[in-house]
Parts: structure tokens; C-alpha cells; sequence
């Protein structure tokens, strides 16, 4: 089964909450990865020897995971922190998350500049291109596990929304690397 995603309402209510219109409007894995967000579906009772996992960490150049428990129990400043990872920002590298236990939502901007929410569960890996806007939540059950993967050593720089003018790597339609000039041409809210 692959990964549930849809574009977001405009409520301001709690950010744990999963923020779908009515009707639903989804959004479907083809749709995300031609903005250059891909998902795999793995056995996370299994990571530490999962042969599926280590392919993909050598296909992509994976060379560096931790993990991190997002919980009010297990994470110092967890208001705080929470706070910061929903701020909207970007990065110069790709962000790679693999749920191993509980869930989250992760946003992301459409080429429109609106938001779609991706809802990860136990098993999920996703990786957001750099350069996307994004923001990370929890769900209403206030808990994750997950595994963070980087290409070299871990890279843990954020931009705020506008961050507008950086080269940086994004995929192009045949999913090889590229240095860009970002320059958006949004109308900022």
C-alpha cells in the first residue's frame, strides 16, 4: 500500500489534526514524486538487517542515519522543538525520514503554493527534495520514532520561509542531480 496524501484545508486549528477538505482531495504518489517527493513501504521491524533498506541506503548514498524519538517523554524541549519543526522552511539537501513506530504528517508545497499533507506510518520512508517547502507534525497521537538519513555527515541547517536565493540540488524530471539558481515567484501571504 503506498503512502496517503492530500491537499490541505486552510483551518488554523491544532496542527495535529489531519486538515482535509470535504470532499477530500487526494493527492496521488505520481503527483508528489513529479514534485520530487518519493516514498518506499519497508518492514521497520526489521530495519537494523532489513536487505531492502540497506539497498536503498547504498543506491542513494545514505551513509549516515540516527534516530530520533519524538515524544513529550523522550524528547528534551519537545514543545520548543515541535514548534521549530512545523515552522515552514527548506533545505540545501534532501531530507530523508523512515518511520519506524508511530505516526506524522509531513507538508509540502505544490508547485501552486499549496499545501499537501503526507501521512506516514510505521514503515514509511520518504525523501523531500531539496529546496521543497516543507514542515513536519505529529499526529493526534503525539508520538514517532524515526530514522534520519543523510548523504555524508548530517546537515541540520533550516531556512525560513522566504529562503529564495540559493544554489542548491534538486531533481530534474529524469531524477538526475543539477545545481539551480532558486528564485521563487511566489506571492508570499
Amino acid at each position: 500500500m503506498g503512502v496517503e496524501a492530500w491537499y490541505m484545508d486552510n483551518s488554523d486549528e491544532d496542527q495535529r489534526q489531519p486538515h482535509r477538505f470535504s470532499p477530500n482531495q487526494p493527492v496521488s504518489l505520481d503527483q508528489l514524486q513529479k514534485l520530487g517527493v518519493f516514498h518506499w513501504k519497508l518492514n521497520a521491524d526489521i530495519y537494523e538487517l532489513d536487505p531492502q533498506l540497506e539497498q536503498i541506503r547504498k543506491d542513494q548514498g545514505y551513509s549516515y542515519m540516527d534516530i530520533i524519538s519524538i515524544h513529550k517523554d523522550t524528547l528534551p524541549n519537545y514543545e520548543e522543538k515541535l514548534k521549530m519543526f512545523f515552522e515552514e522552511h527548506l533545505h540545501l539537501d534532501d531530507e530523508i525520514r523512515y518511520i519506524l513506530d508511530g505516526q506524522a504528517y509531513f507538508d509540502v508545497r505544490d508547485k501552486e503554493d499549496r499545501w499537501i499533507r503526507i501521512a506516514m506510518k510505521k514503515g514509511d520512508l520518504i525523501t523531500l527534495p531539496a529546496g521543497i517547502y516543507h514542515r513536519f507534525t505529529l499526529d493526534e497521537t503525539n508520538y514517532t520514532k524515526a530514522m534520519r538519513l543523510f548523504v555524508g555527515e548530517p546537515v541540520w541547517k533550516a531556512y525560513n520561509r522566504p529562503a529564495d536565493d540559493f544554489d542548491i540540488l534538486l531533481r530534474d524530471d529524469s531524477s538526475s542531480y543539477m545545481v539551480v539558481r532558486l528564485k521563487r515567484t511566489l506571492s508570499w501571504r
